[in-house]
């Protein structure tokens, strides 16, 4: 396994895998003996950094979420694990009654939420500290300087390590660190959004608003990575569901457009040359690559997984590299 120090402050920083694993459908739709064996495996492999959310998945079952927090904490509390293992979770997307569909009626981000369901995290997860804490969608009703502040301040005394942003358009990440600056708290070091090899439509893709996509990793969000190398970037999705790989899962029209295909022949050469798997190459592209981008992958069973976990000892080549990278 490979690693990568996320923070700048020795006393808030974690040494995190550079494959990150996603549980968010563990406890719903991946039952737990399931669950725990992937678990198992990932952390046999030197995998240290699980993500979730206090609201996944309640639209599987119906509900306001938890049950991976849930699942994770049994998990954790079984194999005696502790702070080998870093968990992120979010704030900001649960439902305030049960439901089965996103809407817009969500918990959003009033500071006396971020503090109550940090709290709610920490007893679902058994655990004293939140490694990452995300703000999972922005929340234009609540002030970005109170919203700064709430996060900020369970940082400051401990009960958060560090503070995440995800879905949130580049200018919010820009003001919102600048705030924390000012209020002399801690800032935002972890942004979560989708990214992978095939580029975007961004006037079209995940999180919709009258301006596009907030959630997709676009080329402002890269130039601000590039700028402020204290940022690291946790991108889920890289997999796109597994449409690199099954011919059931046909790209959505998000992905489905011409530079794609001109990114498809060369993914296919480097695919040829290497003996790896699409799955593998994307996710070798996305680790090791001149930006701290630590792709976020689930698995529905072990093989998947150890599928993604071939992709960390992958060196590209730099030729490679430079010819995926070039493809428009």
């Amino acid at each position: 396994m490979r690693y990568l120090t996320l923070g700048t402050d020795p006393a808030r920083s974690r040494r995190v895998s550079r494959l990150a694993l996603g549980a968010m459908l563990m406890g719903t739709r991946t039952d737990e003996s399931t669950s725990y064996a992937i678990l198992d495996r990932y952390v046999e492999a030197g995998g240290s950094f699980i993500d979730t959310s206090n609201n996944y998945a309640f639209w599987i079952n119906g509900t306001q979420g938890g049950e991976s927090e849930q699942l994770l904490g049994r998990w954790l509390r079984s194999r005696g694990l502790g702070d080998e293992v870093a968990i992120a979770t979010k704030v900001g997307g649960r439902p305030p009654r049960p439901a089965k569909q996103l809407s817009e009626d969500l918990e959003g981000l009033a500071p006396e939420v971020i503090k109550e369901s940090a709290a709610r995290s920490l007893e679902n997860l058994g655990r004293d500290r939140l490694d990452v804490y995300y703000a999972h969608i922005p929340d234009p009703a609540v002030p970005l300087a109170a919203q700064v502040e709430a996060f900020g301040t369970l940082a400051a005394e401990g009960t958060v390590g560090l503070v995440g942003l995800s879905n949130h358009w580049a200018w919010q990440v820009e003001r919102a660190r600048s705030l924390a600056a000012q209020a002399g708290l801690p800032a935002c070091e972890v942004l979560q959004y989708h990214h992978t090899y095939f580029r975007a439509r961004t006037d079209q893709a995940g999180l919709r608003s009258r301006d596009g996509s907030i959630g997709v990793t676009d080329g402002h969000l890269l130039s601000y990575l590039r700028a402020e190398p204290g940022l690291a970037l946790v991108a889920y999705t890289p997999l796109l569901s597994g449409a690199y790989v099954r011919a059931d899962r046909p790209l959505s029209d998000v992905h489905d457009h011409a530079g794609t295909r001109a990114r498809r022949v060369v993914l296919d050469e480097v695919v040829r040359e290497t003996g790896a798997t699409p799955n593998q190459v994307v996710l070798a592209w996305l680790m090791g690559g001149e930006l701290p981008i630590i792709p976020l992958v689930g698995a529905s069973s072990v093989a998947q997984l150890d599928e993604s976990l071939g992709a960390v000892d992958l060196e590209l080549t730099p030729d490679q590299r430079r010819r995926l990278d070039a493809a428009d």
